[in-house]
């Protein structure tokens, strides 16, 4: 029996559901999720292996105009995925009436690459089935695509076909990483990821663009299976600050309580965490603070 194996990227507007595929095609949460745009701020490799194949998806951020220094970096990670994949899912909505300008960007840039597209067409759980095959029309006329597959990732819907479909166009390859292995993230980051997706859950729309989260210590206690992680959470004005630590640090124990609570699910360990709120004004734009983040590419 040959063996298959190959990346695949997931590409599309802010806020369509691309997260929600990556976490459903892993069954397991991989990446955060959150109904604000623009969550996903880099690229989130999930390894599905199975007895005759493995498949790497890499979810990416949403492809948009970018206003400072890290929406810059977002797009071009996005984008630069296209030219080392072996397949791309390029994510729209069902609920979508037209082909809009932010998707008509994106198949732009599809055409210029040979690599095989497949059109995945979300949320059909809230539309009826003829707002579909008027989409599928629409969208017929913009790009040659591999294959066009309605799904709800929120209810598993389409899942398996998606996998059938890249599985005939992957290469015969190699093992690129070991069975056991769901993400190539470090606890670190998956951590700090956490903790700005309770952000994103529980403070207002305006804040959450501008918060940025450091994970500054992860350490297991000797002879012990507690962790302590201290976490820096950057915003870029005093208010935020302070709405972010809430009246007498209610927001703030908030927001560390549910990251505490999801991280020691997945890491199967007692947590201890610490978290700051510290003011860096503008840091989107400054590439030293990206830097400390991780958006430096």
């Amino acid at each position: 029996m040959s063996f298959k194996s190959g990346f695949v990227t997931i590409v599309g507007r802010p806020n369509v559901g691309k997260s929600t595929l990556l976490n459903r095609l892993a069954g397991e949460k991989i990446a955060i999720v959150s109904n604000k745009p623009q969550t996903t701020r880099n690229t989130i490799k999930t390894v599905i292996t199975k007895e005759d194949f493995q498949m790497v998806f890499m979810d990416t951020p949403g492809i948009h105009k970018p206003k400072n220094k890290l929406g810059e970096f977002m797009v071009n990670v996005a984008e630069s995925t296209l030219k080392e994949v072996d397949a791309v899912l390029f994510v729209i909505e069902s609920t979508d009436v037209e082909v809009g300008g932010g998707d008509k960007y994106i198949l732009e840039q599809l055409k210029k690459t040979n690599t095989p597209v497949f059109l995945i067409i979300n949320k059909i759980d809230l539309v009826k089935k003829e707002q579909i095959l008027s989409i599928i029309s629409r969208f017929k006329d913009e790009m040659d695509f591999k294959g066009i597959i309605p799904i709800s990732a929120l209810n598993n819907e389409g899942i398996d076909i998606i996998l059938d479909e890249i599985k005939k166009v992957l290469p015969e390859g190699p093992k690129y990483f070991p069975d056991d292995m769901l993400t190539d993230q470090p606890e670190k980051d998956i951590i700090a990821e956490l903790i700005r997706e309770k952000i994103l859950l529980l403070v207002s729309d305006e804040i959450p663009h501008g918060i940025g989260v450091e994970v500054t210590s992860f350490k297991e206690r000797r002879h012990s299976d507690i962790i302590d992680i201290q976490a820096n959470i950057y915003c870029e004005k005093e208010s935020h600050k302070g709405i972010l630590i809430g009246k007498q640090g209610g927001m703030l124990k908030k927001i560390g309580t549910l990251a505490r609570e999801e991280a020691e699910h997945l890491l199967d360990a007692k947590i201890f965490m610490e978290l700051w709120v510290k003011v860096k004004p503008d840091w989107r734009n400054n590439k030293s603070m990206l830097r400390t983040l991780g958006y430096n590419k």
